[in-house]
């Protein structure tokens, strides 16, 4: 049975969608290009990855095998090797989240690092809560 428009996504499809967006990053993979690869449009990756439409299983099998992966690590149940701790990959799934970390990490200088980091948690209201709770 369909989901009805106005309902939030499964969590599981969120979470398979992350680990998608996820591996296809790793890879270097654009949209467009995994796309490609799977027969569908760009459009249809971004609703996969957002968990906005579900995966089918013919799907899921041909996105892991272009994605280099086992099936079972984009439906979660496959640890070795890949992080699957789904708090993680719900962060890595903001657009932008595997960019800014692959920039933090090409950072040589931990100052620098913890500027990026400083400025991060300013932006997001973090520090302002951190210093309330400490007081």
């Amino acid at each position: 049975m369909p989901r009805p428009q106005h309902a939030a996504p499964d969590p599981i499809d969120v979470a398979v969608g992350a680990r998608m967006r996820m591996r296809r990053k790793t890879l270097g993979l654009t949209q467009t290009a995994l796309a490609e690869a799977l027969g569908i449009t760009f459009q249809q990756v971004q609703k996969y990855e957002r968990g906005a439409n579900r995966v089918s299983a013919s799907m899921l099998v041909r996105a892991a095998k272009r994605l280099d992966c086992p099936v079972a690590f984009l439906v979660g149940e496959e640890p070795g090797g890949f992080p699957t701790d789904e708090t993680l990959l719900t962060m890595l799934a903001y657009p932008g989240a595997i960019d800014l970390l692959h920039a933090y990490t090409s950072i040589e200088e931990a100052a620098s690092r913890n500027a990026v980091v400083t400025v991060a948690r300013a932006l997001s209201g973090q520090e302002a809560r951190r210093s309330a709770e400490a007081a």
